[in-house]
């Protein structure tokens, strides 16, 4: 079925209204209605083909919520009606050790992005939720029980959310465990209010002064200027757990050194440059590790929307036309966004 959509055309081109063909929905398949989109950085990262492998046109958006209008016939899950989610995959290979543990981010075979990704088993390219619908298979669906009014601000769970979620979960975090943020951005942002949320003492790291208000605000029980070594030193071998959300280039001994024995800093931002190569020592003497981690699967993600649903945790957004997305792409290159834009569809299905 034709679907309106927006567009990138190449690296250089603005967005632009487009058609897209959606398949009919399968016997497992669930038609949804996108309602929100947020916009990541992954976004922009793809459609101006900084990242390599964009394939044009390019219809980006991997934080999708909307309502259910179609489900197939051994659809168990989702009625008509109800609202849904999908998030980065829309599939993966489903019997690989990595998929058997819910954990289809690690697909051995690769996942299925939910745009520009190869639709598992040909070659046709995935067209995300900067459309006005969308239609994937039950098993990469989410359920959604937030109040309407909250709908827009769900949408970057589905990528923010997840991305901080799975790793606080892996390595811990909850009451009597001291956790650092490093960075106070779309991820960020949403790491510090998971973390609080889970009942850690959380620390956020910024470099701007002017953003310690704002870390509070948002839940963090203390808030270090990171480029303060006093600050710095002063938490010196106390943290159970950092998760580094930064995706610039940066030192990363500084925040080594503030990890207890047997502590670990894991990366979730990715740089265009390497960071520079850490101090083996100050691995190596206190046991401490440094480790990364990628979305999350589809029970984690789960787990995680029902979690801030009972606890009524959002994300932080500026609500934006279709139209806007260009104007959008501008500010987050300034980092003029607090924290999450987020596209009402509807300004797309309703556009002459």
């Amino acid at each position: 079925m034709q679907t309106k959509a927006y567009a990138a055309q190449s690296p250089t081109d603005l967005f632009g209204p487009y058609e897209i063909e959606r398949r009919a929905p399968g016997a497992r398949d669930v038609a949804i209605e996108v309602l929100y989109c947020g916009v990541c950085h992954s976004d922009l990262h793809t459609a101006r083909s900084e990242w390599p492998g964009t394939r044009y046109p390019c219809v980006p958006g991997h934080e999708i919520v909307g309502r259910v209008t179609a489900v197939g016939a051994d659809v168990a899950k989702f009625r008509v009606g109800d609202v849904a989610a999908v998030g980065c995959m829309v599939d993966s290979c489903r019997h690989c050790p990595s998929c058997d543990d819910g954990l289809e981010q690690y697909c051995q075979h690769g996942f299925t992005a939910t745009y520009n990704g190869n639709v598992f088993g040909g070659g046709e390219n995935t067209f995300g939720g900067y459309s006005a619908s969308i239609v994937v298979d039950e098993r990469f669906v989410l359920r959604v029980s937030h109040p309407e009014a909250d709908l827009p601000a769900v949408a970057p769970l589905l990528c923010a959310g997840i991305t901080t979620w799975s790793p606080l979960r892996r390595w811990g975090a909850g009451p009597g465990k001291k956790v650092g943020i490093v960075g106070i951005g779309g991820l960020g942002h949403m790491g510090v209010k998971l973390s609080h949320a889970l009942g850690a003492h959380t620390v956020a790291f910024t470099t701007s002064p002017g953003k310690i208000d704002a870390a509070k605000a948002l839940g963090a029980d203390e808030v270090v200027v990171s480029k303060h070594p006093d600050e710095m030193a002063a938490h010196a071998g106390s943290f159970d757990f950092i998760l580094n959300t930064v995706a610039v280039s940066h030192d990363l001994d500084p925040f080594v050194a503030l990890l207890k024995r047997d502590g670990t800093m894991t990366l979730v931002g990715v740089p265009a440059t390497p960071h520079l190569s850490p101090n083996v020592g100050g691995l190596i003497f206190g046991r401490r590790s440094i480790a990364g981690s990628l979305i999350g699967g589809i029970p984690e993600t789960q787990e995680m929307l029902d979690f801030c649903a009972e606890r009524g945790v959002v994300a932080d957004v500026e609500m934006i036309a279709m139209q806007e997305i260009d104007k959008a792409y501008g500010r987050m290159v300034k980092s003029d966004v607090k924290y999450r834009f987020v596209i009402d569809v509807d300004t797309l299905r309703n556009a002459a």
